[in-house]
């Protein structure tokens, strides 16, 4: 019998999902529904985006896929390490064993959407843009979307055999299963906000050395942290996090103060930064990030979360949107497992993947030290870890960001193994 699967949200785990679905043969037909328009029609600001990091996590899951690891690395660029600059002009290097792959979220979309339309037909898929999630029935299992491209509104009810939220941090289809015995959410707001900006990539003659395959890093004793990195088509993307409650970002008054900003503390950024740029900084909301930590990622025997829907991060690790892929391949090996029995392989993946959710939030929240000095701790950390693992590998554990950001092993292994420093730079950060 063929199952009618409703996906809500065409973000990069809603279409892989459909993807590994659809490669089950004839068992399902899928509905994909988007509240934002189509990214191949409508084109998307840059300017409030910063590119993903793509890992082996998240590779892994793209690489079972015909075609998707070529057709992503194509519009991606390498990252091979991250350099650390200081206000005095010195750099620090931290080389990568394996490089990470970086580009825009949209084009990410892009590519597993004409991949998905190369290979399917509406027989077997339907994307739907521009609709949002209003309601969810448990019950009749039905979903209430509207339409709101239109001038006016249109309401509409679907049913669905299988439904799975991959809609975000402020997931709609969570938002339903609020109402049912036993299952809780907390939703928390991390304790610095960010702001993206764009440069221009420095010319060949210019005196700045900003390498187009390094992630590029400065931070200041109050814990503002800058995270810079080339794109394809000639800019540069950044983004600042910087404190809630005390800090220099939103007491700023003109794009002259901006300017000045960056070029007392960040002088390559500062250099960098046109006026137009700086206005626009000016003028450009901060964005909050809010986690989320779910005790259980499905419902009954039909509804499954994913993605930011079940643990959304803070991006200070990169794992938002490998994690979410690993979900949909770690889902799939479960449906293999089961025979396609989406009832038992639901409760599995709650059972498979909510303790790495939980963990995956603390090691965001906590990896990374806001004290100057604690973060120069880490950094010999990091150091000692790979020297000591290289000579008692059977021993020694290997450092805790190359865990996170260079294999797979699960995210509730590596909180397990640093324990330690992670209540440390808890308690220094909440202190901080």
């Amino acid at each position: 019998m063929v199952k009618k699967v409703v996906i809500v949200g065409a973000g990069p785990s809603g279409l892989l999902l459909a993807h590994y679905l659809l490669r089950h043969g004839d068992n399902y037909q899928i509905d994909i529904y988007e509240r934002r328009s189509d990214p191949r029609i409508v084109s998307f600001s840059k300017s409030r985006t910063y590119p993903i990091s793509l890992n082996e996590r998240g590779m892994s899951a793209l690489r079972q896929i015909d075609g998707l690891e070529a057709a992503i690395k194509a519009i991606s660029l390498e990252m091979n390490g991250t350099v650390f600059h200081q206000r005095n002009g010195k750099t620090r290097y931290t080389p990568r064993q394996n490089p990470l792959f970086t580009l825009d979220r949209t084009n990410l979309a892009i590519a597993l959407l004409e991949n998905l339309n190369s290979k399917y037909n509406h027989s077997q898929l339907k994307i739907h843009f521009d609709c949002q999630c209003q309601q969810v029935d448990l019950t009749d299992k039905t979903i209430k979307l509207t339409t709101i491209a239109e001038e006016s509104e249109k309401l509409f009810i679907v049913n669905y055999d299988f439904l799975v939220g991959a809609d975000g941090a402020s997931s709609a289809v969570r938002e339903s299963l609020n109402s049912t015995d036993c299952f809780n959410c907390e939703q928390k707001p991390i304790t610095t906000d960010y702001k993206s900006f764009i440069l221009p990539i420095s010319q060949e003659n210019s005196n700045i050395n900003l390498a187009g395959d390094k992630i590029h890093s400065w931070m200041l004793k109050d814990g503002t942290v800058i995270l810079l990195l080339h794109q394809l088509g000639g800019i540069m993307s950044g983004i600042i996090h910087f404190s809630r409650q005390q800090n220099q970002i939103n007491n700023l008054a003109t794009k002259e103060e901006v300017l000045q900003l960056f070029r007392e503390n960040f002088p390559e950024i500062g250099q960098l930064m046109p006026d137009s740029e700086a206005e626009d900084f000016l003028h450009r909301p901060a964005s909050t990030v809010v986690t989320v930590r779910c005790n259980s990622y499905h419902h009954g025997d039909s509804v499954l979360l994913i993605g930011d829907a079940a643990h959304a991060v803070s991006p200070s690790i990169g794992q938002g949107c490998n994690a979410a892929l690993e979900d949909v391949l770690i889902f799939d090996q479960l449906l293999d497992k089961y025979s396609d029995n989406i009832e038992e392989a639901i409760a599995q993946f709650t059972v498979r993947r909510q303790p790495d959710g939980y963990a995956l939030v603390e090691l965001g929240d906590n990896a990374f030290p806001l004290s100057q000095g604690l973060f120069i701790e880490f950094m010999l950390r990091e150091w000692m870890a790979k020297i000591i693992h290289n000579i008692f590998p059977q021993v020694f554990s290997q450092p805790l960001f190359y865990l996170i950001s260079e294999t797979t092993v699960p995210y509730s292994e590596i909180l397990n193994v640093y324990q330690g420093w992670i209540a440390k730079v808890k308690k220094s950060n909440a202190n901080f």
